[in-house]
């Protein structure tokens, strides 16, 4: 084994303290360079352990370099061999060098036999004293054995530069990490992002190849995904220890102590795992000591590990703008929606995502399931736009022997895509069914386990309240949470990440070097106002790509006979349910009568017709209202539309 895992191993064994009344007769001989044996004269027994020994001299000694010892004790006289494994001053004030040696293993039964005899011989006081002392000594309280322990890092890390690359490295630490913290197994697992499993590259006690599982299972599960390091005892930890694993593996787990390992950009890539303290309920405080400084040492074998991957369910560990289900942007919407999905992604209570059409509701809909504890259970979309309602109800639901989405997806989520399209009968189904939580058949009730989430383009509290076109009951239900997500013209500041990610996605897809648009195609794209939102711009760049196989530079994107963006069809969020508000033939000011007419419209109505209170309400007077509502009719009556309701209100 490496000197340096030995060293420390010493370093924490469970020493006894000679002292000089104990007429401890002992001498060190080693091989000089001429090949005789020669004597070290003033060496002096410090402490012993049944694998090692230590003792001081002024006389400089290599670590690495193998030894004799003779021990005469009373009527026992024995003899031992063992290899300096560390050196240390025995002070601040002293020039004597104290060595710690790791003995031969076949020499370990004189050494048990001897100190049964030498602590035998304690009176019962200093028995008691050496016991409180052991028991109750605060390790590393001292400069001298902080400073200790540092050496014993520096020599770790030594180790770690020369060795840690070599084949048997990893198992090799576990059998130290095992002897250390006197356990009975222990594994180091590193993350997969491919599979998103935590998977063993050693394991001590078992085949590694049997252990590997999802990220977000177990006790490792949670210090990978936390960070956070834990020391559980399973009996009295029950709630927080799975026992799927001791089910494969066969093995009864009693104790876990656990830290994360981390890379040189500091993401957490894995854990090391050590199980069942011998003759203990659980690992003790100075162990955690101990596995932290594991921890940095595992870290410090395995800080190259930088797991990329495009399948990969963890954020940190995905390709840059290469996951299928992700959140491009940096605008503060975007950044808040990240920060809703943290809130929300775990709760069972129903979620309801409104935004205009393309936005990206189905996509913040898969996101919120995939980072959830519901992320490993099935995933499901029912359509209710365009489909018949007896299709949609059988999809639903389902049939004897032919199980519906509901049922499908126990234990996931399912998606209600364009809810607002649902017909008002099989609504009332649906919320009885979701909210008493089971689904009648014609067989049997299945109990329901399923998170649901709705999208809808339409305001649902305006069909709801005032057009009576949705069911109150399920209103209510759905509401409990809810997410606005705001159209692509109201955060431009994402468009050019946008743009990138669907110009690498597309451009990897057809086979082609990696293209971008001009500075002039660019701005042309700022300006547009994508009332198709997300969706539009990538099927924009989708085509940008497909039209131009050989140029690496994109610059027309409005022109030609195949354009990529049509500016005539261009609308801007209100102006666009505004009749005529983007007829660029009309004046401006006729628009902007138009576009007034509207609001002044929709405030009126707000006010449940009260004319006055929607002036006060806006900020001008009731003639002024009328005034403007004339001017609208009349520009109406000049394109030739009969706005005789419009008179009615003026």
């Amino acid at each position: 084994m490496f000197t340096s895992f030995s060293e420390f191993k010493y370093f924490q064994s469970f020493r006894v303290p000679v002292e000089n009344r104990d007429n401890i007769r002992f001498s060190v001989e080693y091989e000089n360079d001429m090949g005789k044996m020669e004597f070290i004269q003033d060496a002096t027994l410090v402490d012993v352990s049944v694998t090692g020994l230590g003792f001081k001299t002024l006389e400089r000694i290599s670590v690495g370099k193998y030894l004799r010892f003779s021990v005469h004790f009373k009527r026992l006289r024995f003899d031992v061999s063992g290899t300096v494994v560390r050196a240390f001053s025995g002070g601040l004030e002293t020039e004597d060098i104290i060595y710690g040696t790791e003995l031969d293993s076949e020499d370990h039964p004189q050494m048990k036999r001897f100190i049964e005899q030498y602590i035998n011989s304690f009176s019962q006081d200093r028995s008691k004293d050496c016991l409180l002392d052991l028991a109750l000594t605060e390790r590393y309280a001292s400069a001298t054995e902080g400073f200790e322990m540092f050496s014993l890092l520096l020599s770790l890390f030594k180790d770690i530069t020369q060795f840690g690359n070599m084949e048997g490295f990893a198992e090799s630490m576990l059998e130290e990490i095992v002897r250390i913290l006197n356990a009975q197994r222990a594994s180091i697992f590193l993350i997969n992002p491919d599979t998103n499993e935590l998977e063993a590259v050693a394991a001590l006690g078992i085949e590694k190849d049997v252990l590997k599982f999802d990220y977000r299972q177990g006790i490792a599960g949670s210090v990978f995904t936390t960070g956070v390091a834990l020391n559980i005892d399973t009996v009295n930890d029950k709630i927080r220890f799975s026992e799927e694993m001791d089910h494969v593996t066969g093995f009864k787990t009693k104790s876990i102590i656990c830290y994360p390992i981390t890379n040189r950009e500091d993401k957490v890539i894995g854990v090391i795992q050590v199980l069942n303290k011998r003759n203990q309920n659980r690992f003790t405080a100075e162990d955690e000591k101990t596995m932290k400084v594991l921890g940095l040492i595992c870290s410090s074998v395995f800080h190259n590990y930088n797991p990329i991957s495009e399948k990969s369910l963890i954020r940190r560990f995905s390709t840059p703008h290469d996951r299928e289900f992700a959140l491009i942007g940096r605008s503060p919407h975007v950044n808040e929606l990240r920060k809703a999905v943290v809130k929300l992604k775990d709760i069972t209570s129903p979620l309801w995502i409104h935004g205009e059409l393309g936005v990206g509701k189905s996509l913040l809909s898969r996101i919120i399931h995939n980072e959830g504890n519901r992320g490993l259970s099935s995933f499901k979309v029912v359509e209710c736009k365009g489909a018949e309602e007896e299709k949609l109800e059988h999809d639903i639901f389902g049939s004897p022997g032919n199980p519906g989405k509901l049922e499908l997806c126990a234990g996931g989520s399912i998606e209600f895509r364009n809810i607002d399209f649902m017909p008002t009968s099989l609504q009332k189904k649906l919320v009885t069914a979701l909210k008493e939580r089971w689904i009648p058949n014609n067989e049997r009730r299945i109990t329901l386990d399923v998170r649901p989430i709705f999208t809808s383009v339409k305001d649902l509290h305006k069909m709801t309240h005032e057009e009576n076109a949705f069911n109150p009951e399920l209103f209510e239900f759905l509401a409990e949470s809810k997410l606005c997500i705001e159209p692509l013209r109201k955060r431009k500041q994402d468009l050019e990440d946008l743009i990138s990610y669907f110009l690498k996605k597309e451009c990897k897809k057809e086979g082609l070097l990696l293209k971008s648009f001009s500075p002039s195609a660019m701005d042309v794209l700022r300006d547009y106002d994508w009332p198709g939102n997300v969706h539009e711009l990538k099927n924009a760049v989708n085509k940008a790509v497909l039209y131009n196989p050989k140029a690496h530079i994109i610059d027309q994107v409005d022109s030609g006979v195949t354009p990529i963006i049509d500016l005539e069809n261009s609308k801007s969020g209100f102006l666009g349910e505004v009749e005529f508000a983007d007829d660029h033939s009309l004046p401006l000011k006729e628009r902007v009568i138009l576009v007034e007419r509207e609001m002044i419209l929709a405030e009126v109505k707000r006010n449940k017709g009260n004319k006055s209170k929607a002036a006060k309400a806006m900020g001008i007077s009731r003639e002024a209202l009328r005034k403007k509502l004339i001017q609208s009719t009349e520009v109406l009556e000049g394109l030739g539309v009969n706005p005789s309701e419009d008179k009615k209100a003026a």
